[in-house]
Formats: structure tokens, sequence, C-alpha cells
């Protein structure tokens, strides 16, 4: 059973949530990656190199076709469409992970530009970045600052009309690859959060660095830069200094959605695949479907699946909707769809019993891809805070 095959029978495209130019992307992106990016991603060995090179090849063919024109806001009046946003997460996540992680960064690593940029850094990022020609990353955590973006120590200090960034950022995806980073780092306007500021700096900049490459369960373009008197112009700030955490937090709101959908992608392709396999497979003379067992484990699935869908769905709606902020929906949404995806994709697994710890098989690679999909953009320990709080303040 496709990918499209399981959306159709779920009656998922009629839902009341999407208009039809969503059912039409869900139909033209599906065919597309599946006849266009599936062997590049395939075909990508676990180094550096056949990762970076990969991740090029998807991104431009992404935006030679035009699939990227949801990860980025050129007009100052727009919105982004966070339903598009969702649907090609969670349709390239159930194709090839490395897909999704290459469409996700466009958008998250220029978010910051797409929400606070002048006018000229549209002008100058969005435009190659929707078409593919430029990639993006998103330079937020530090050894010692993950969910508590409060503690960067990243300095960019004035020196004329420049700033001069010194300091260091892990775990930033597109590392080594990216064209510019969106850099965070202390202003000193007050203390905490409310003394960043967001920084754009082009990879060719001399006071920047990849220091290190990171490899993860589930390989992709990963490391740590190192920012060494690293001076860019004061035109280079996104926002208003002092407002990087406002900035950050208003890119998360859009993207963190986003995180659910692509959870929800690697759900689906693995009870796809379970499916398959439960009525290839025999065990005691009776087809592994047949027994309760299994039918319970397809259930519990299908409705974890559909109701992630329906959170990770109705937040992109009501951030198209409404605008505003969406912080208690979308941590949701993510929390939510990325707890039950790893749960769907453990039943998968044990329906394909020992054959489902293989390496190379689908169900094993994506119970590696989902892990780390609990943890960026928000773990689901911070996402609970951030849920009981909005119920505290309401």
């Amino acid at each position: 059973m496709t990918t499209e095959t399981y959306f159709r029978s779920s009656g998922f495209d009629q839902w009341p949530f999407f208009e039809p130019r969503h059912r039409q992307l869900m139909t033209s992106l599906d065919a597309f990656a599946k006849n266009q990016l599936v062997e590049i991603a395939a075909a990508a060995g676990e180094d550096d190199t056949s990762q970076d090179a990969a991740c090029r090849e998807i991104v431009s063919r992404l935006g030679q076709a035009q699939f990227l024109n949801c990860t980025a806001v050129v007009d100052p009046q727009g919105q982004f469409d966070v339903r598009s946003l969702c649907l090609s997460r969670d349709i390239l996540a159930s194709h090839a992970p490395l897909v999704d992680f290459a469409f996700a960064m466009q958008g998250l690593g220029t978010g910051p530009i797409s929400i606070a940029g002048t006018p000229q850094q549209r002008a100058d990022y969005l435009p190659p970045v929707i078409r593919g020609e430029r990639i993006a990353a998103f330079a937020l955590s530090e050894p010692d600052a993950g969910s508590d973006v409060s503690a960067i120590s990243t300095t960019a200090r004035r020196e004329g009309s420049d700033f001069i960034l010194d300091g260091l950022k892990t775990w930033i995806s597109n590392a080594g690859i990216a064209d510019h980073y969106i850099v965070f780092a202390r202003t000193g306007e007050a203390p905490g959060a409310r003394g960043l500021s967001a920084f754009i700096v082009d990879a060719d900049n001399p006071g920047i660095r990849v220091s290190e490459r990171i490899r993860v369960i589930a390989p992709h373009p990963l490391g740590t830069i190192t920012l060494e008197n690293c001076r860019v112009s004061e035109s280079a700030m996104v926002g208003n200094p002092g407002e990087g955490f406002k900035v950050a937090m208003g890119t998360l709101d859009v993207f963190r959605t986003s995180v659910g959908s692509a959870a929800l992608g690697f759900a689906r392709r693995a009870m796809s695949e379970a499916l398959v396999r439960i009525q290839e497979r025999s065990v005691f003379g009776k087809q592994l479907a047949d027994y309760q067992l299994t039918q319970a484990k397809i259930a519990e699935m299908a409705v974890d699946i559909d109701a992630s869908s329906l959170l990770v769905y109705r937040s992109a709606w009501s951030k198209d909707t409404f605008g505003g902020r969406n912080t208690s929906p979308s941590s949701m949404a993510k929390m939510y769809a990325t707890e039950k995806a790893q749960e769907v994709i453990d039943k998968a697994v044990q329906l394909f019993g020992g054959l489902g710890v293989v390496q190379g098989v689908t169900v094993e690679s994506l119970y590696r891809d989902i892990r780390a999909l609990r943890i960026y953009e928000g773990t689901t320990e911070v996402q609970k805070l951030v849920i009981a709080n909005s119920i505290f303040t309401e």
C-alpha cells in the first residue's frame, strides 16, 4: 500500500482543514518525490560527502519544481501557508527522511528573515532559497543552551557600524553545506532571553567555520560551527536589537507543527510497510494478519495516526486561519505526533519480527529516524511545560 493509497483510503485528503490547492499538492508532491527524489536519498551513503551532495541535489530539484515556495514568505504582508508546509513534510517524510530534512531546513533556516527581515534581506536571501539555489541553516543551540535559549553565551559586540560575533553553536543541521546561517547571539540589551539578537552570517565569512561534523543514528549533515572574530555589518541583524528570542520563537511557532507532520509521515510509512508484511508472512500455518493480536496492533496504530493527524492539521489550520501566536496547539501537535509515531514504528518493527532490526529494512531505518524528532525544536518534556503554562495563564 503506497502512501497516497493510504491517504485516499483513510479519507484524509477530504478533511475540512484542506482547500483544493492542498489536495493538489498531496497528489503532485507524492508523485514527484516518488519519481525524482527517492532514488537520490536511497543512493546517499552515510559518509559526509555523499550526504552533502544528496541534500544539495534534493534541494535543487525541489526548488526547480517550485515545491519550496511554501518555505519562505517574500511579501512582508504575507504569511506562511502552514498547511502546505505540514503536508509537504508529511508526504516527503513518508518517502525518505533525508528528503524531508532537506526540505524542512530551507524553511527553518530562513524563517527569521521571512518573519522579521528587512526588504533588502528578503530580496537577497529568500528567492534563491525558494529556487533551491541557496541552502539555509538555523544556528540557535549551543553546548550549554539547547531547550534553555536564555543560556546562550555566543556574543555579538558592536564595533562601529559592525558587530563582532564570538562563540560556539552545535547540533546545527546543514553545517558544512549551508550558504548562510541565522546565528543567535547575546547583544546584552537585557539579561537572559531579552538580550539576544539574530544575525545573517554568510558561509564564506572568514570568521565562521565548521569545527566538527556530528555523526548521529539517522545520518544527515549536522555539525558544530565556531565563530571567532566574525565581523558582520549591522545590516545583517534580523529584526531589532534584543529581539532575537522573539524572532526565534516566532520561527519555531510556525515550524514546530511541521515536526509533528514529519513524524506523521514516518508513522504512515511504517503502517504501510506493516500492512504488507503481515499479509505476506505466515506463522503457525496462518497469515500473521489473521491473528487478533496483530489486528489489535494495527487498530492501535491507525488510531494513533489519525489522532496525531487531527492535532497536527488543527494546529496548521489554526495558524493559517487566525494568525498570531500558535504556541499551545503547535506544542500539542509536536509532542503527541512524535511520541505516537515512535510507538507506531515500534509496533511495525515488532510485526516484522527479526527482519525488523536488520539494517537497511525500511522499518529499521524509521526506528532510528523518528528518535530525534522527540528532541529537536523543543523536547517532549519542554512541550509539556509549554502546554501547562498556557493552561495556567488562560
